[in-house]
């Protein structure tokens, strides 16, 4: 049986509030990573005011934000399989994320680890001078034991691990096509009332319990186990929900509650790492591995909210969800070396802290979006920021957005942009 006739039933009407959720999650990303200027979290560059003020709010997100970003691109792939089939599916992927990722750590990244040796080791030479460095993989500049590997993907390994993924789930799905019903049954038997809630839970935190003490994330592929764990467990559980009805609904009857448990599951984490943040203060086992277990929990509850509400409320379609869906993985690869690069050049005014991060945001996203705007419009940027490569392509799509419901949504969830 083929993937078309396995999802074909479920693809008579427009996943709008996945859109929604997606393009979310992703502005999310913006607001994020200008957070990460201004607490005392290691990153690139830091304010000269970093401070834990507002690491409480920086901790409603942490948690969640990108396993909720790999769920999503489960769902998606689902769809995009039931589309094309296996046979073209991983050449048109590979096409899709690779040659962005390619691009991104030749030509965007690049300036992100220009401008953090600068500030925190003092690299006194030209940007011409680090990029001979960077090419060729120069690995000279460490702080004690804690080296900067070059070349490096930052902001861009979330779609080094979706190629990964996508590869693993591909491989399976060729050697046992029958893979495809058997998650389906399942998603429809264990996730059609509050298994949807138990069931990821468990295991997200199992493997907090188990994986994270022992596997500290590093982003950088290799021996990344409990990260793996974490995002492909959810890549794979958003491919089995694709072709299911019942958890979709479960998920939205659930909303206020999962959303009232999130909220007092992120007041017990910023309660605990207000008070143990001190190297000194260190937490009773028992209490440290409830906040694992808690952090876990919150995990999957806060992803369940999202969803929850956006399946009861966002189900509508506009022109700037199609405007957005298109824009927004440009978006995504062009966000953190512009906030870097913007945040080193406002250091010598000395702004307020506040008013800083808040021109800080306004001038990422106009730059964006700016740029975006630049991208799409030039035929042979298209393919290196993930768009399709003909000058027409919304034209095409909004053709497509005519067609039947099945094939509609099969079209809209493959577009790469979508980080599907």
């Amino acid at each position: 049986m083929t993937a078309q006739n396995l999802f074909r039933e479920d693809l008579g009407c427009r996943r709008y509030d996945l859109d929604w959720v997606r393009i979310g999650a992703f502005m999310l990303l913006i607001l994020y990573h200008v957070g990460m200027y201004y607490v005392t979290w290691d990153w690139h560059v830091k304010s000269p005011h970093a401070s834990t003020d507002i690491e409480p709010l920086m901790m409603l997100t942490s948690p969640w934000r990108l396993s909720l970003l790999f769920l999503v691109s489960g769902v998606a792939t689902g769809y995009l399989l039931a589309r094309q089939g296996a046979g073209h599916f991983l050449g048109q992927r590979s096409t899709r994320l690779l040659i962005p990722l390619a691009f991104g750590m030749l030509v965007i990244v690049p300036p992100q680890s220009y401008l953090e040796v600068v500030e925190k080791l003092k690299f006194a030479g030209s940007y011409a001078e680090f990029f001979r460095l960077y090419i060729t993989g120069f690995h000279g500049f460490c702080r004690g034991s804690d080296c900067l590997l070059l070349p490096t993907w930052n902001h861009l390994w979330f779609v080094a691990y979706l190629w990964v993924y996508t590869v693993v789930l591909y491989v399976g799905v060729r050697l046992a096509p029958s893979v495809i019903p058997w998650l389906r049954r399942i998603a429809e038997k264990r996730l059609s009332g509050l298994g949807v809630l138990l069931w990821p839970i468990a295991y997200l935190v199992a493997i907090r319990l188990e994986l994270a003490p022992r596997f500290p994330a590093t982003h950088a592929l290799v021996g990344d186990w409990y990260n793996h764990a974490m995002y492909f467990g959810v890549f794979l559980l958003g491919f089995s929900l694709a072709g299911a009805r019942t958890a979709w609904g479960a998920l939205e009857r659930t909303r206020w509650l999962t959303l009232g448990l999130a909220v007092v599951g992120w007041a017990f984490l910023v309660a605990y790492f207000g008070a143990y943040s001190d190297d000194a203060a260190i937490p009773p086992m028992a209490l440290r591995l409830f906040q694992r277990a808690v952090y876990g929990a919150e995990q999957w509850l806060a992803i369940a909210a999202a969803v929850g509400f956006a399946h009861r409320h966002l189900t509508h379609d506009s022109a700037a969800r199609r405007y957005l869906t298109t824009a927004i993985f440009p978006v995504y690869i062009l966000h953190q070396t512009v906030i870097v690069v913007v945040a080193h050049a406002l250091k010598p005014s000395h702004l307020y802290p506040p008013v800083e991060g808040v021109v800080l945001v306004m001038v990422t996203v106009a730059t964006c979006f700016l740029g975006y705007e630049a991208i799409r419009r030039v035929r042979l940027l298209r393919p290196l920021f993930g768009l399709e490569r003909g000058r027409n392509a919304s034209r095409d799509r909004t053709a497509r957005h005519a067609a039947p419901a099945a094939q509609r949504l099969g079209v809209e969830f493959s577009v790469p942009q979508d980080i599907n």
